[in-house]
């Protein structure tokens, strides 16, 4: 499966492209990362990036990028994760610098779960969230997404929030 290409009133959610590693890079070598796991080495990085990308044609889902539907920006990217380390499949998020409270990350995520329920089938959808980042858990809760202390998680301190499914928040 291709990567799908989603709009919303304000974004376009794209498949990545080589052109979008820099920023990438940027935030996951940055403080920013200490929730992703980071800071990291340009080589974990390049590693977590591909992933992203190469789950759309292995697991028919992924990352997309997020860009400004009038300049074509990039602004951050959310992913639908299904990988094997991972104990559900996961609604994940990151803004790039600079674009945190404008609500793109509720928007993009909002058409990314709605894709994941209608398109994809998926019936349930989970986000692991580092204990301490309140902002992705502001977002979650925005989403309409509960805490679901009894799910399997990544980290014994993950937080887990669990997202309404079919379009209902």
């Amino acid at each position: 499966m291709n990567a799908p290409t989603l709009q919303t009133a304000r974004l376009v959610l794209r498949p990545h492209d080589w052109s979008d590693f820099s920023a990438y890079l940027a935030v996951m070598q940055s403080a920013r990362a200490r929730f992703m796991g980071g800071p990291m080495s340009l080589k974990q990085a390049w590693f977590c990036f591909a992933s992203d990308v190469a789950q759309w044609p292995l697991k028919g889902c992924g990352a997309l990028a997020v860009t400004l539907r009038d300049s074509g920006e990039l602004v951050g990217q959310v992913a639908l994760n299904d990988i094997p380390h991972f104990p559900e499949r996961e609604l994940g998020w990151m803004a790039l610098e600079g674009h945190e409270g404008r609500g793109y990350l509720t928007e993009a995520a909002l058409a990314l779960r709605d894709h994941a329920a209608r398109v994809l089938g998926w019936e349930t959808l989970v986000s692991y969230i580092s204990a301490g980042n309140a902002r992705s858990v502001a977002l979650a809760e925005r989403l309409g997404a509960r805490r679901d202390d009894a799910a399997p998680r990544l980290e014994p301190t993950d937080l887990v929030y669990r997202h309404p499914m079919g379009g209902a928040a």
